[in-house]
């Protein structure tokens, strides 16, 4: 097992999982500490490096495309304080820090894990339900509908038609964009039938931010919706899929993906007990991450 605790959180590395929890140093992002600790499998990782400084070093993780919703809502505009997948290292700790680095890729290596795309979520997303005040509303979710209410400083042209709710089933996409410069960001909810060119000044599917400390909270809703809409780059379903009424039955819980991250753990736990030999477990695990 490798370890490295700091200031801006502590990652332990077990073989299998990546365990991220972050700091409660007042540095520490309030996203970070409002997304809490996440366990990264190693079936997500792309890759792993350590950029030495002078007075401090920084771990990266590299996660693999589409593997987790929070990157994928924030595609890519998610500033450095607020990465989940970067860590501080104080310059004393360089050698841990390598340390580290060199476990990581050694398990890559031996598990043969692909640096590619995936087509399905590795991790959950943050939890439900949720809820964020920032901007000019707040945006609530529960798993299966999207609540918006409206703070006052809200334009007539949504606050006139109160609080949106909109069922999951009817959202197609999120996005998530941070302010930048004079240009207020915002999060917004494309909604099947209801296609709107408005800003989202005055999209009532949509929460104008305006750069204030809480307004990176609101990837976490664009994250925990994006975690249950279809993976963007899922197999399209056949021509001639038949008709919804004839669907077959959803595959049972067993083989939904924050299921099988728990057999994982409950695997890596019963190897390291002793219960599992090497070649048991190895075929044990392969076997969850084919149904992954």
């Amino acid at each position: 097992m490798a370890e490295i605790i700091q200031k801006d959180g502590t990652w332990i590395f077990d073989g299998d999982t990546l365990r991220l929890t972050p700091g409660r140093d007042k540095n520490v992002s309030l996203l970070r500490k409002e997304l809490g600790e996440l366990l990264v499998p190693l079936a997500a990782l792309a890759g792993i490096s350590f950029e030495q400084g002078k007075k401090s070093g920084r771990l990266r993780l590299r996660l693999r495309d589409g593997a987790d919703p929070l990157l994928h809502a924030t595609a890519g505009r998610l500033a450095e304080p607020h990465d989940p997948y970067q860590l501080t290292v104080e310059s004393d700790r360089y050698g841990v820090a390598e340390y580290f680095v060199d476990e990581v890729r050694n398990a890559l290596l031996l598990d043969q894990v692909p640096s590619g795309p995936v087509d399905a979520y590795l991790l959950p997303g943050p939890s439900v339900p949720l809820s964020v005040s920032a901007g000019d509303g707040v945006a609530g979710f529960d798993g299966e509908r999207v609540r918006l209410e409206w703070k006052w400083q809200a334009e007539d042209a949504k606050s006139a038609g109160g609080p949106r709710t909109l069922p999951l089933s009817d959202i197609v996409a999120v996005e998530w964009q941070p302010t930048v410069g004079l240009e207020n960001g915002h999060l917004r909810f494309t909604v099947r039938a209801a296609p709107t060119k408005a800003p989202p000044k005055y999209d009532p599917n949509a929460v104008e931010l305006w750069g204030f400390k809480r307004d990176p909270l609101m990837a976490l809703v664009a994250a925990a919706v994006q975690a249950r809409l279809p993976h963007p780059s899922a197999p399209a379903a056949p021509d001639d899929a038949p008709p919804a009424g004839d669907a077959p039955a959803p595959a049972p819980a067993e083989d939904d993906h924050d299921a099988l991250l728990r057999r994982l753990r409950e695997l890596g736990e019963l190897h390291r007990s002793g219960v599992l030999t090497d070649e048991e477990f190895g075929q044990a695990k392969q076997a969850v991450l084919k149904r992954m």
